[in-house]
Protein backbone atom coordinates (compact mmCIF):
# COMPACT_ATOMS: atom_id res chain seq x y z
CA UNK A 1 0.00 0.00 0.00
CA UNK A 2 1.44 3.69 -0.82
CA UNK A 3 2.49 5.80 1.29
CA UNK A 4 -0.32 8.00 0.23
CA UNK A 5 -3.51 5.29 1.08
CA UNK A 6 -1.50 4.59 4.24
CA UNK A 7 -1.89 8.51 5.43
CA UNK A 8 -5.85 8.30 4.67
CA UNK A 9 -6.18 5.06 7.11
CA UNK A 10 -6.69 5.24 10.73
CA UNK A 11 -3.48 5.97 12.33
CA UNK A 12 -2.08 3.65 14.68
CA UNK A 13 -1.07 4.83 17.53
CA UNK A 14 -2.22 4.91 22.11
CA UNK A 15 -5.03 6.96 20.57
CA UNK A 16 -6.34 3.88 18.33
CA UNK A 17 -6.02 1.60 21.16
CA UNK A 18 -7.58 3.22 23.82
CA UNK A 19 -11.06 4.37 21.57
CA UNK A 20 -11.09 0.23 20.49
CA UNK A 21 -10.53 -0.55 24.12
CA UNK A 22 -14.06 2.18 25.13
CA UNK A 23 -15.81 1.24 22.49
CA UNK A 24 -15.32 -2.53 23.39
CA UNK A 25 -16.20 -2.13 26.74
CA UNK A 26 -19.31 0.81 25.88
CA UNK A 27 -20.89 -2.24 23.90
CA UNK A 28 -20.02 -5.35 26.52
CA UNK A 29 -21.89 -2.97 29.03
CA UNK A 30 -25.38 -2.35 26.87
CA UNK A 31 -24.86 -5.98 25.82
CA UNK A 32 -24.95 -7.16 29.31
CA UNK A 33 -27.06 -3.98 31.22
CA UNK A 34 -29.39 -3.98 28.38
CA UNK A 35 -31.13 -7.51 28.97
CA UNK A 36 -29.28 -8.94 25.76
CA UNK A 37 -26.87 -11.62 27.75
CA UNK A 38 -24.36 -11.00 25.65
CA UNK A 39 -21.80 -8.80 28.10
CA UNK A 40 -18.67 -11.12 28.52
CA UNK A 41 -19.69 -12.48 25.22
CA UNK A 42 -18.82 -9.43 23.69
CA UNK A 43 -15.97 -8.62 25.46
CA UNK A 44 -14.20 -12.06 24.90
CA UNK A 45 -14.85 -11.92 21.05
CA UNK A 46 -13.34 -8.14 21.25
CA UNK A 47 -10.03 -9.57 22.99
CA UNK A 48 -9.98 -12.43 20.61
CA UNK A 49 -10.01 -10.54 18.01
CA UNK A 50 -7.25 -8.47 19.32
CA UNK A 51 -5.17 -11.60 20.02
CA UNK A 52 -6.00 -12.95 16.58
CA UNK A 53 -5.39 -10.00 14.82
CA UNK A 54 -2.32 -9.62 16.07
CA UNK A 55 -0.76 -12.97 15.71
CA UNK A 56 -1.76 -13.06 11.90
CA UNK A 57 -0.28 -9.45 10.81
CA UNK A 58 2.77 -11.40 11.97
CA UNK A 59 2.38 -14.44 10.48
CA UNK A 60 0.31 -13.62 7.22
CA UNK A 61 3.51 -11.68 5.81
CA UNK A 62 5.35 -15.02 5.96
CA UNK A 63 2.71 -17.36 4.41
CA UNK A 64 1.83 -15.33 1.32
CA UNK A 65 5.23 -15.92 0.25
CA UNK A 66 4.74 -19.62 -0.52
CA UNK A 67 1.63 -21.04 -2.05
CA UNK A 68 1.64 -24.00 0.07
CA UNK A 69 2.20 -22.27 3.13
CA UNK A 70 -0.80 -20.08 2.04
CA UNK A 71 -2.94 -23.64 1.45
CA UNK A 72 -2.06 -24.75 4.56
CA UNK A 73 -3.21 -21.46 5.70
CA UNK A 74 -6.49 -21.73 3.93
CA UNK A 75 -7.20 -25.15 5.49
CA UNK A 76 -6.64 -23.87 9.03
CA UNK A 77 -9.09 -21.48 8.15
CA UNK A 78 -12.02 -23.72 6.95
CA UNK A 79 -11.20 -25.74 9.94
CA UNK A 80 -11.74 -22.94 12.17
CA UNK A 81 -15.08 -22.22 10.17
CA UNK A 82 -16.15 -25.70 10.85
CA UNK A 83 -15.64 -25.98 14.46
CA UNK A 84 -17.52 -22.39 14.71
CA UNK A 85 -20.42 -23.02 12.30
CA UNK A 86 -20.98 -26.77 14.08
CA UNK A 87 -21.00 -26.07 17.88
CA UNK A 88 -23.31 -22.55 16.64
CA UNK A 89 -25.90 -25.08 15.88
CA UNK A 90 -25.14 -26.90 18.43
CA UNK A 91 -26.10 -24.47 20.70
CA UNK A 92 -29.47 -23.61 18.76
CA UNK A 93 -32.24 -25.78 17.68
CA UNK A 94 -33.74 -27.80 20.93
CA UNK A 95 -30.93 -26.89 23.08
CA UNK A 96 -28.36 -29.59 22.33
CA UNK A 97 -31.05 -32.22 21.74
CA UNK A 98 -32.76 -33.55 19.28
CA UNK A 99 -36.04 -32.44 17.54
CA UNK A 100 -38.05 -34.59 19.78
CA UNK A 101 -36.43 -33.97 22.63
CA UNK A 102 -35.21 -36.85 23.23
CA UNK A 103 -31.54 -37.49 22.77
CA UNK A 104 -28.40 -35.39 22.79
CA UNK A 105 -26.89 -34.41 19.53
CA UNK A 106 -23.41 -37.38 18.70
CA UNK A 107 -20.04 -35.95 19.55
CA UNK A 108 -18.78 -35.78 16.84
CA UNK A 109 -21.91 -33.80 14.58
CA UNK A 110 -20.66 -30.65 14.37
CA UNK A 111 -18.33 -32.30 11.80
CA UNK A 112 -21.06 -32.11 9.10
CA UNK A 113 -20.50 -28.39 8.99
CA UNK A 114 -17.72 -29.38 6.93
CA UNK A 115 -20.48 -30.30 4.13
CA UNK A 116 -22.13 -26.34 3.44
CA UNK A 117 -18.99 -24.50 3.86
CA UNK A 118 -16.90 -27.01 1.43
CA UNK A 119 -19.71 -26.91 -0.64
CA UNK A 120 -20.16 -23.25 -1.20
CA UNK A 121 -16.25 -22.37 -1.23
CA UNK A 122 -14.44 -25.21 -3.24
CA UNK A 123 -16.39 -24.60 -6.50
CA UNK A 124 -16.09 -21.24 -6.30
CA UNK A 125 -12.26 -21.11 -5.75
CA UNK A 126 -11.55 -23.69 -8.03
CA UNK A 127 -13.60 -22.09 -10.86
CA UNK A 128 -10.98 -18.65 -10.37
CA UNK A 129 -8.15 -20.64 -10.38
CA UNK A 130 -9.02 -22.41 -13.49
CA UNK A 131 -10.20 -19.55 -15.08
CA UNK A 132 -7.13 -17.77 -14.23
CA UNK A 133 -9.05 -14.81 -12.32
CA UNK A 134 -7.52 -15.65 -9.49
CA UNK A 135 -3.63 -15.79 -9.35
CA UNK A 136 -2.23 -18.95 -7.72
CA UNK A 137 -0.26 -16.54 -5.42
CA UNK A 138 -1.00 -16.46 -1.67
CA UNK A 139 -1.59 -12.50 -1.32
CA UNK A 140 -4.59 -13.26 -3.73
CA UNK A 141 -5.84 -16.51 -2.35
CA UNK A 142 -5.91 -16.04 1.05
CA UNK A 143 -7.92 -13.11 1.24
CA UNK A 144 -10.21 -14.24 -1.35
CA UNK A 145 -10.72 -17.66 0.38
CA UNK A 146 -11.18 -16.19 3.64
CA UNK A 147 -14.06 -13.85 2.31
CA UNK A 148 -15.71 -16.40 1.02
CA UNK A 149 -15.32 -18.51 3.91
CA UNK A 150 -16.79 -15.88 6.21
CA UNK A 151 -19.12 -16.24 4.10
CA UNK A 152 -20.14 -19.50 4.21
CA UNK A 153 -19.47 -19.77 8.12
CA UNK A 154 -22.46 -17.16 8.34
CA UNK A 155 -25.08 -18.47 6.04
CA UNK A 156 -24.36 -21.98 7.80
CA UNK A 157 -24.64 -21.01 11.30
CA UNK A 158 -27.90 -18.89 10.47
CA UNK A 159 -29.62 -21.61 8.36
CA UNK A 160 -29.05 -24.61 11.39
CA UNK A 161 -29.85 -22.67 13.79
CA UNK A 162 -33.10 -21.59 12.51
CA UNK A 163 -34.18 -24.67 10.86
CA UNK A 164 -33.61 -26.47 14.41
CA UNK A 165 -35.60 -23.61 15.81
CA UNK A 166 -38.34 -24.22 13.79
CA UNK A 167 -38.53 -27.45 13.51
CA UNK A 168 -38.51 -27.46 17.72
CA UNK A 169 -41.24 -24.85 18.05
CA UNK A 170 -43.72 -26.40 15.24
CA UNK A 171 -42.82 -30.08 16.21
CA UNK A 172 -46.40 -30.99 16.09
CA UNK A 173 -46.87 -30.00 12.11
CA UNK A 174 -43.83 -32.01 11.02
CA UNK A 175 -45.55 -34.71 12.96
CA UNK A 176 -49.10 -34.28 10.89
CA UNK A 177 -47.06 -33.50 8.30
CA UNK A 178 -45.95 -37.42 8.99
CA UNK A 179 -49.48 -38.76 9.30
CA UNK A 180 -50.44 -37.42 5.96
CA UNK A 181 -47.93 -39.53 4.17
CA UNK A 182 -44.85 -37.27 4.34
CA UNK A 183 -40.99 -38.92 4.15
CA UNK A 184 -38.96 -37.83 6.88
CA UNK A 185 -37.10 -35.56 4.82
CA UNK A 186 -40.02 -33.84 2.84
CA UNK A 187 -41.84 -33.53 6.46
CA UNK A 188 -39.09 -31.22 8.15
CA UNK A 189 -38.39 -29.63 4.89
CA UNK A 190 -41.99 -28.30 4.65
CA UNK A 191 -41.65 -27.39 8.39
CA UNK A 192 -38.54 -25.28 8.28
CA UNK A 193 -37.17 -24.41 4.54
CA UNK A 194 -38.61 -20.91 5.08
CA UNK A 195 -36.89 -20.04 8.12
CA UNK A 196 -33.69 -21.56 6.87
CA UNK A 197 -33.93 -19.41 3.98
CA UNK A 198 -34.04 -15.91 5.94
CA UNK A 199 -30.32 -16.90 6.21
CA UNK A 200 -29.74 -15.06 3.04
CA UNK A 201 -31.04 -11.66 3.56
CA UNK A 202 -27.77 -10.04 5.21
CA UNK A 203 -25.82 -10.89 1.86
CA UNK A 204 -29.15 -9.74 0.11
CA UNK A 205 -29.24 -6.50 1.74
CA UNK A 206 -26.01 -5.57 1.44
CA UNK A 207 -25.58 -6.45 -2.12
CA UNK A 208 -28.89 -4.13 -2.72
CA UNK A 209 -27.74 -1.70 -0.86
CA UNK A 210 -24.09 -0.98 -1.79
CA UNK A 211 -22.85 1.80 -2.34
CA UNK A 212 -25.88 3.59 -1.38
CA UNK A 213 -25.94 2.49 2.44
CA UNK A 214 -22.26 1.10 2.99
CA UNK A 215 -19.10 1.31 1.42
CA UNK A 216 -17.61 -2.68 1.85
CA UNK A 217 -14.25 -3.18 2.62
CA UNK A 218 -12.87 -4.34 -0.59
CA UNK A 219 -13.84 -1.67 -2.40
CA UNK A 220 -12.32 1.14 -0.04
CA UNK A 221 -9.17 -1.27 0.13
CA UNK A 222 -8.60 -1.08 -3.17
CA UNK A 223 -9.15 2.58 -3.54
CA UNK A 224 -6.93 3.53 -0.96
CA UNK A 225 -4.17 0.98 -2.58
CA UNK A 226 -4.55 3.49 -5.84
CA UNK A 227 -7.05 1.49 -7.62
CA UNK A 228 -9.37 3.36 -10.17
CA UNK A 229 -13.29 3.06 -8.97
CA UNK A 230 -13.87 1.22 -11.88
CA UNK A 231 -11.22 -1.53 -11.30
CA UNK A 232 -12.23 -1.19 -7.45
CA UNK A 233 -16.25 -1.40 -8.23
CA UNK A 234 -15.61 -4.63 -10.42
CA UNK A 235 -14.04 -6.43 -7.87
CA UNK A 236 -15.97 -5.59 -5.13
CA UNK A 237 -19.31 -6.40 -7.73
CA UNK A 238 -17.56 -10.07 -7.75
CA UNK A 239 -17.07 -10.68 -3.99
CA UNK A 240 -21.00 -9.58 -3.62
CA UNK A 241 -22.14 -11.90 -6.22
CA UNK A 242 -19.77 -14.67 -5.20
CA UNK A 243 -20.78 -14.36 -1.31
CA UNK A 244 -24.48 -14.66 -2.60
CA UNK A 245 -23.38 -18.03 -4.50
CA UNK A 246 -21.96 -19.40 -1.89
CA UNK A 247 -24.19 -18.76 1.19
CA UNK A 248 -26.75 -19.69 -1.32
CA UNK A 249 -25.13 -23.09 -1.93
CA UNK A 250 -24.38 -23.76 1.79
CA UNK A 251 -28.01 -22.64 3.01
CA UNK A 252 -29.11 -25.35 0.61
CA UNK A 253 -26.27 -27.68 1.91
CA UNK A 254 -27.40 -26.91 5.69
CA UNK A 255 -31.36 -27.70 4.88
CA UNK A 256 -30.38 -31.23 3.16
CA UNK A 257 -28.28 -32.58 6.49
CA UNK A 258 -31.23 -30.95 8.64
CA UNK A 259 -34.09 -32.74 6.22
CA UNK A 260 -32.30 -36.29 6.35
CA UNK A 261 -31.58 -36.33 10.08
CA UNK A 262 -28.14 -35.79 9.85
CA UNK A 263 -27.86 -32.67 11.92
CA UNK A 264 -30.05 -32.11 14.77
CA UNK A 265 -32.25 -35.05 14.55
CA UNK A 266 -31.54 -38.50 15.16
Amino acid sequence: MSAVASSQLLPVTPALGAACLVLLAAAALVAGRGGLGHGRAVLRAGLRAAVQLAVVALVIAWVVRSLWASALFVLLMFGVAVRTAGRRIGEGGAGGRTVEGRSRPGRWEWLWAAVPIAAGVLPVLLLLLAAGLLPARGLTVVPVAGILIGGALTATSLAGRRALDELRLRHGEVEAALALGFEDRDARLEICRAAAATSLVPALDQTRTVGLVTLPGAFVGMLLGGATPVQAGAVQLFVLVALLAVEAVAVTAVLELVGRGLVGAN
